[in-house]
Protein backbone atom coordinates (compact mmCIF):
# COMPACT_ATOMS: atom_id res chain seq x y z
CA UNK A 1 0.00 0.00 0.00
CA UNK A 2 1.10 3.72 0.12
CA UNK A 3 2.44 3.67 3.40
CA UNK A 4 4.30 0.85 2.29
CA UNK A 5 5.91 2.99 -0.84
CA UNK A 6 6.55 6.10 1.58
CA UNK A 7 8.64 3.70 4.28
CA UNK A 8 10.63 2.46 1.25
CA UNK A 9 11.25 5.95 -0.22
CA UNK A 10 12.35 7.54 3.18
CA UNK A 11 14.17 4.16 4.42
CA UNK A 12 17.69 4.83 4.18
CA UNK A 13 16.72 8.46 6.56
CA UNK A 14 14.22 6.07 8.71
CA UNK A 15 16.82 4.02 9.49
CA UNK A 16 19.41 6.48 10.99
CA UNK A 17 16.56 7.87 12.94
CA UNK A 18 15.86 4.23 14.45
CA UNK A 19 19.67 3.36 14.89
CA UNK A 20 19.98 6.43 16.35
CA UNK A 21 16.81 6.11 18.92
CA UNK A 22 18.07 2.35 19.72
CA UNK A 23 21.26 3.85 20.81
CA UNK A 24 20.72 6.12 23.46
CA UNK A 25 18.27 4.98 26.62
CA UNK A 26 16.15 8.13 27.13
CA UNK A 27 15.77 7.47 30.92
CA UNK A 28 13.82 4.99 33.26
CA UNK A 29 10.70 5.06 31.18
CA UNK A 30 12.96 4.11 28.24
CA UNK A 31 9.72 5.92 26.08
CA UNK A 32 11.31 6.52 23.07
CA UNK A 33 13.31 3.44 22.72
CA UNK A 34 9.71 1.82 23.11
CA UNK A 35 8.30 3.65 20.81
CA UNK A 36 11.49 3.04 17.75
CA UNK A 37 10.91 -0.26 18.29
CA UNK A 38 7.60 -0.47 17.47
CA UNK A 39 8.24 2.10 14.53
CA UNK A 40 11.00 -0.83 13.68
CA UNK A 41 8.59 -3.65 13.52
CA UNK A 42 6.07 -1.72 10.88
CA UNK A 43 8.74 -0.95 9.08
CA UNK A 44 9.71 -4.12 8.61
CA UNK A 45 6.33 -5.19 7.98
CA UNK A 46 5.65 -2.80 4.82
CA UNK A 47 9.52 -2.82 3.30
CA UNK A 48 9.98 -6.18 3.75
CA UNK A 49 11.61 -6.93 0.70
CA UNK A 50 14.27 -3.67 1.23
CA UNK A 51 15.19 -5.16 4.68
CA UNK A 52 17.52 -8.52 4.06
CA UNK A 53 20.45 -5.86 2.86
CA UNK A 54 19.93 -4.01 6.07
CA UNK A 55 20.35 -7.13 8.08
CA UNK A 56 23.82 -6.19 9.54
CA UNK A 57 23.30 -2.75 10.56
CA UNK A 58 19.60 -3.00 12.19
CA UNK A 59 21.23 -6.80 13.85
CA UNK A 60 24.11 -5.01 14.82
CA UNK A 61 21.98 -2.24 16.78
CA UNK A 62 19.72 -4.56 18.37
CA UNK A 63 21.84 -7.00 19.71
CA UNK A 64 23.67 -3.53 21.09
CA UNK A 65 20.70 -2.19 22.86
CA UNK A 66 19.65 -5.91 24.13
CA UNK A 67 23.14 -5.79 25.64
CA UNK A 68 22.97 -2.36 26.64
CA UNK A 69 19.59 -2.74 28.45
CA UNK A 70 20.85 -6.29 29.98
CA UNK A 71 24.05 -4.72 31.23
CA UNK A 72 21.96 -0.92 32.46
CA UNK A 73 22.52 -0.37 36.09
CA UNK A 74 20.83 2.49 36.21
CA UNK A 75 16.91 3.12 37.39
CA UNK A 76 15.26 1.85 34.87
CA UNK A 77 12.53 -0.82 36.31
CA UNK A 78 11.94 -4.60 35.07
CA UNK A 79 9.57 -4.34 33.07
CA UNK A 80 10.80 -1.37 31.23
CA UNK A 81 13.38 -3.29 30.47
CA UNK A 82 11.75 -6.45 29.97
CA UNK A 83 9.14 -4.68 27.40
CA UNK A 84 12.82 -3.40 25.41
CA UNK A 85 14.16 -6.79 25.49
CA UNK A 86 10.65 -8.02 24.14
CA UNK A 87 10.25 -5.14 21.45
CA UNK A 88 14.10 -5.96 20.01
CA UNK A 89 13.41 -9.47 20.03
CA UNK A 90 10.13 -9.34 17.69
CA UNK A 91 12.26 -7.22 15.84
CA UNK A 92 14.81 -9.80 15.20
CA UNK A 93 12.04 -12.92 14.44
CA UNK A 94 10.67 -10.15 12.07
CA UNK A 95 14.28 -9.36 10.08
CA UNK A 96 14.43 -13.47 10.16
CA UNK A 97 11.52 -14.14 8.79
CA UNK A 98 11.47 -11.55 5.92
CA UNK A 99 15.13 -13.01 5.44
CA UNK A 100 14.33 -16.64 5.21
CA UNK A 101 16.29 -17.13 8.32
CA UNK A 102 19.36 -15.44 7.90
CA UNK A 103 18.96 -13.95 11.10
CA UNK A 104 19.23 -17.23 12.75
CA UNK A 105 22.29 -18.19 11.05
CA UNK A 106 24.15 -15.19 12.03
CA UNK A 107 22.64 -15.15 15.80
CA UNK A 108 24.54 -18.91 16.06
CA UNK A 109 27.81 -17.17 16.42
CA UNK A 110 26.53 -14.68 19.00
CA UNK A 111 25.05 -17.47 21.05
CA UNK A 112 27.51 -19.73 21.32
CA UNK A 113 30.37 -16.77 22.95
CA UNK A 114 27.78 -15.53 24.66
CA UNK A 115 27.29 -16.13 28.35
CA UNK A 116 24.46 -13.78 29.64
CA UNK A 117 21.47 -15.95 30.46
CA UNK A 118 19.19 -12.91 29.47
CA UNK A 119 20.86 -11.90 26.09
CA UNK A 120 20.90 -15.53 25.15
CA UNK A 121 17.15 -15.74 26.29
CA UNK A 122 16.52 -13.31 23.53
CA UNK A 123 18.05 -14.83 20.97
CA UNK A 124 16.86 -18.32 21.49
CA UNK A 125 13.30 -16.81 21.10
CA UNK A 126 14.32 -15.83 17.82
CA UNK A 127 16.22 -19.34 16.55
CA UNK A 128 13.23 -20.77 18.31
CA UNK A 129 10.61 -19.02 15.94
CA UNK A 130 8.93 -20.89 13.21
Amino acid sequence: GRLGILIARHLKRLERVILGYLEVSDGPEEEARLGILETLQCTIEHAWPRMPCRLPVLLKALLKMIWDVHTDQSSTPEPVKAALLQGATECLILLDRCSEGQVKVLLEGVYSSCEENRVRECIRKVQENT
